[in-house]
């Protein structure tokens, strides 16, 4: 079995290949993975082994056709993570969503059909759905996306669809909520905030707090991408939620919480244009089709993953003190 992974450097995609070389998907312990990764500033060669026997490691670009031609033959499944995923840089500066959430997904697409790899998830986010009041998404519900970035996904997604339908290929779409975990770049909201409470720095809450999202742990989410991707039906979209809704107020008082600090540090900000104020998604197709079900509750992920941060400051003060080129704690992938 030879799997291809793009974007495996990133936050999910790494811990989605951490997890198939340690064994830790039945069938796909023996698995050989090729990561495509470009490694810009959200991905980090440091979160693959670096001389593991079953990974292949390949920098470049999903929009380059000629190098994924060379690449994908042999391989019979791709589950594809690439995206460019901060809402806030999509707001400053969209054109890089398009170029790589939209054409990169149609180039890999296009690759798979040319190179007849057998098996496709395209890996895509709540946020296509735009904003909820009340209630929960199920895959049904039309896409109305706001931001800039979801709109890029919204596009990936319709693209990824006409392939199946078009191309007959074996593609299955999953649509997750906010992930949360180790590795994490530091430009979302609970690496961001874990990290300024570390090093004495104030909290950046956007507006009064009240927007809510719903939380999953990066490794139950990749639990359901590898279920999509072994047992999914071709033209199936399955959304993954966490079930754990919280205002992003209430989510910053636990992280304080948790690093021993003072809710003082908690200031607010001017509120992010078009900023969603609920997600909410209904997983019970995921669930009752494939059987999956979150296994990490939330305040032991998230004190994990405060404990994480806290040990490892050489991988995130290295990463997060680069040079930022889009402000504000986006609470997203």
């Amino acid at each position: 079995m030879r799997v291809l992974v793009t974007g495996g450097a990133g936050f999910i995609g790494s811990h989605y290949v951490r997890t198939m070389l340690a064994g830790g998907y039945p069938g796909y312990e023996d698995a050989r993975i090729t990561v495509v990764d470009k490694l810009s500033y959200a991905g980090n060669r440091d979160n693959l082994p670096a001389d593991h026997p079953r990974l292949d490691f390949v920098q470049g670009d999903v929009c380059d056709l000629p190098l994924l031609l060379d690449v994908f033959p042999g391989h019979d499944g791709l589950v594809h993570f690439a995206a460019e995923s901060h809402v806030d840089r999509s707001v400053e500066s969209a054109a890089e969503f398009v170029r790589t959430n939209v054409g990169g997904t149609q180039t890999v697409l296009d690759a798979c059909v040319e190179t007849g790899i057998e098996r496709v998830v395209h890996v895509s986010t709540d946020e296509v759905y735009g904003s909820i009041e009340t209630g929960s998404w199920t895959e049904s519900r039309p896409l109305l996306p706001n931001s800039p970035y979801a709109a890029s996904k919204a596009g990936a997604d319709l693209v990824a669809r006409s392939y199946w339908r078009t191309h007959r290929l074996d593609l299955s779409i999953t649509r997750c909520s906010n992930n949360y975990g180790s590795h994490q770049h530091p430009e979302k909201l609970v690496p961001l905030f874990v990290t300024n409470l570390l090093e004495g720095l104030p909290l950046p809450l956007y507006g009064d707090g009240r927007n809510v999202r719903e939380w999953l742990h990066v490794d139950d989410h990749c639990r359901a991408v590898q279920l999509v991707l072994a047992h999914g039906g071709a033209g199936e979209i399955y959304n993954v939620g966490g079930g754990n809704e919280i205002t992003n107020l209430d989510l910053t008082r636990r992280l304080v919480e948790l690093c021993g600090a003072d809710e003082s540090a908690i200031q607010p900000v001017a509120d992010r244009k078009g900023h969603d104020l609920r997600y909410a998604l209904d997983d019970g197709k995921i669930r009752e089709q494939l059987g999956y079900e979150p296994l990490v509750p939330f305040d032991r992920g998230l004190a994990d993953t405060v404990a994480w941060y806290r040990e490892n400051p050489q991988w995130w003060k290295p990463v997060k003190h680069r040079e930022r080129t889009a402000p504000g704690p986006e609470t997203g992938r």
